[in-house]
């Protein structure tokens, strides 16, 4: 199979989106299909990533709300592109312009819309949950609804990453979503690496004994991650219980969160770690992970938390929460600092008292490949009636 998959998302210096597509390509190539990207560059060029790998980059114009990104400025360009690359079928990576472009190329290949973006998540709702009620929100932007169920009639597949996610997209009338969880980096999270004396390190970066919990915070410094909130709420369950925090990331937020974070020396935030490997001893050796976002789709930290064997302690609504619910997580009110705190404080009575903690015994955790084996075995049996019919 040739698989196009074109991805607004895709940049140099992008987040998840880029390491989800970085890891297809490999993965695509290895089960014997052919991967082409093409993204918005500042050139046109074609950029070799092995057999079978490749990334087209289209010369487009700089995304002035974020200059990291760029957007398809040059339809007739694209669409010349995905006419000399003939895929067999054609992926589109966001739900906003590109996904609509795609859908009218007039190609003959079947294709499906990535939801990567839950945009009503992340703004939408996170801003107007406040003052007023999902219903409402979700008429004020009805003509976003209207625009995905236009996608969806002219999409083969509809892939989201949760279960959660799923059901919103299918409540708002779409009909062809399809849950496909994504998974960790093979081989890269493991209970195996956790080390006590990186955790007595730790403890002792926020002045704590090795008696005391200790939580892991990971993720880019951006309002959507609400670590301000988690900071007050470690702060509030410190009263009752020794717990400290470490934050894992970089972002624009960084000084925001360390001014909320002020004089209180339980809560510390790391060097930014770029090691993946790094990553994965900081996070087998914490006691659980500690988020904040309830706008993400599947949420990748959650499941490299859990394939390193640490209890989750998350919001009640986004990725996070649906592999919260998985593996026996503590949940809390999404955006409540109080519940956040709530949860904080139960879960460290509980380590305290030996019935819950880091567990070395867990079930092999979903993979990446597993994630892109059953994603291209979908698109094959879609384009094999396609192909008798030629």
């Amino acid at each position: 199979m040739k698989l196009v998959d074109v991805c607004a998302f895709y940049a140099p210096k992008g987040g998840g989106v880029r390491t989800y597509v970085d890891r297809k390509l490999k993965a695509g190539a290895a089960m014997g299909h052919e991967v082409v990207v093409i993204a918005p560059g500042a050139r046109d060029e074609v950029e070799e990533r092995g057999p079978n790998a490749r990334i087209i980059w289209l010369k487009s114009t700089v995304f002035p709300l974020d200059f990291n990104y760029r957007y398809f400025s040059d339809v007739p360009a694209l669409y010349a592109a995905l006419d000399r690359e003939n895929p067999d079928f054609v992926e589109a990576s966001s739900p906003w312009r590109s996904a609509s472009i795609i859908a009218e190329w007039p190609g003959a290949a079947p294709r499906s819309l990535i939801m990567h973006a839950d945009p009503l998540s992340a703004y939408a709702y996170r801003w107007l949950d406040p003052v007023a009620t999902r219903d409402t929100i979700d008429g004020l932007f009805d003509r976003y609804w209207r625009h995905l169920r236009k996608l969806d009639e002219v999409y083969d597949l509809i892939i989201s990453a949760s279960p959660g996610l799923s059901a919103r997209l299918t409540a708002g009338g779409l009909k062809r979503v399809v849950t496909n969880p994504m998974g960790v980096d093979p081989g890269v999270f493991s209970p195996q690496f956790r080390d006590p004396a990186l955790r007595k390190g730790l403890l002792d970066l926020c002045e704590l004994p090795e008696e005391a919990t200790l939580l892991v915070g990971v993720g880019r410094f951006a309002p959507e991650k609400r670590w301000p909130m988690l900071v007050d709420a470690v702060a509030a369950a410190g009263a009752r219980n020794p717990v400290g925090l470490v934050l894992v990331g970089q972002g624009r937020d960084l000084k925001t969160i360390e001014r909320r974070i002020g004089g209180n020396p339980h809560v510390r935030i790391l060097a930014p770690i770029t090691d993946r490997h790094e990553l994965a001893r900081v996070m087998a050796s914490a006691d659980a992970l500690l988020h904040g976002c309830e706008a993400e789709t599947f949420c990748m930290v959650a499941a490299e938390a859990r394939a390193s064997g640490l209890p989750l302690i998350v919001p009640d609504e986004g990725g996070a929460a649906d592999q919260a619910r998985a593996c026996g997580g503590w949940i809390y009110k999404s955006a409540d600092t109080a519940a956040a705190a709530e949860a904080i404080t139960e879960y460290c009575i509980g380590r305290e008292a030996g019935v819950a903690g880091p567990s070395a015994d867990i079930p092999p955790p979903r993979t990446m490949d597993d994630h892109f084996r059953e994603l291209f075995d979908t698109y094959e049996r879609l384009i094999a009636p396609n192909a008798r019919a030629a």
